[in-house]
């Protein structure tokens, strides 16, 4: 994999959580908890940007490295920018993945599958997604869809579309795409470059923009979708599943 940098996104004005990325999950902060788990893909640098002094002495007292952003920033995807700008001003790191900083439960190899695709030419931007096994899933417009053409002898698919409804039509598949993604570092600053598409806008999904704009995304399809925490029951899991009493 070429030299790769993870930048996780926290900011502290979450609406249904706010303060999300401080709150406790089995003794830590649930930041230090994703924390963890990105420095134990192996992948390379790992650093978190945030719009909080409070987020960034959580972290550098277990040892990570964090970095202060602006506090007005429109995505996670805008921040990151900002943060790999002023910590690899080198452009050392050819990829860069955006991890979401409210996945306490994510699994180290995920981030590799996600990023996988990227040590090969073609794909600008690649992400993941797990094949839909609840049945209910199917129609939940919270559960964001990705409709893609497989791409022989590698188990990925090719990105074609992302969306809310229940897509495609007819029998077969659908997959729930997960929202971790590995760019290219000049499709990155190409992205953010762009101003949000008409069905971004639409289906209030970022991801639309690149396709929009002719770039291209290739799909890890997994096992298993991890754990993000939006809600106070969301929260409550988390901590069931990582012990917390």
């Amino acid at each position: 994999m070429p030299n790769t940098l993870i930048v996780i996104p926290a900011r502290m004005q979450a609406t249904r959580l706010p303060g999300k990325p401080m709150l406790d999950i089995a003794g830590e902060p649930m930041i230090v908890q994703v924390w963890r788990r990105a420095a134990a893909a192996n992948l390379g640098r790992v650093v978190v940007a945030t719009d909080s002094s409070d987020v960034v002495a959580a972290v550098t007292a277990v040892g990570g490295e964090a970095v202060m952003t602006r506090d007005d920033h429109a995505s996670g995807s805008d921040r990151i920018f900002e943060a790999i700008e002023a910590i690899d001003p080198g452009a050392r790191a050819s990829i860069i993945v955006n991890l979401q900083g409210d996945l306490p439960t994510l699994e180290p190899r995920l981030i590799e599958a996600c990023a996988a695709p990227l040590s090969e030419p073609g794909p600008d931007i690649a992400t993941l997604a797990a094949e839909i096994d609840v049945e209910e899933e199917k129609t939940n417009p919270n559960v964001v869809k990705v409709v893609g053409s497989p791409l022989p002898q590698t188990g990925r698919l090719r990105a074609l579309y992302f969306t809310r409804a229940t897509a495609p039509y007819g029998d077969g598949p659908l997959y729930h795409h997960i929202g971790i993604y590995a760019y290219r570092r000049e499709a990155l600053g190409r992205f953010v470059s762009l101003q949000p598409s008409p069905l971004e806008k639409r289906e209030k999904l970022e991801q639309l923009r690149a396709l929009e704009a002719g770039m291209r995304i290739d799909v890890t399809v997994v096992d298993t979708v991890p754990l993000g925490v939006d809600t106070p029951a969301d929260l409550e899991r988390a901590r069931r599943l990582l012990g917390a009493t």
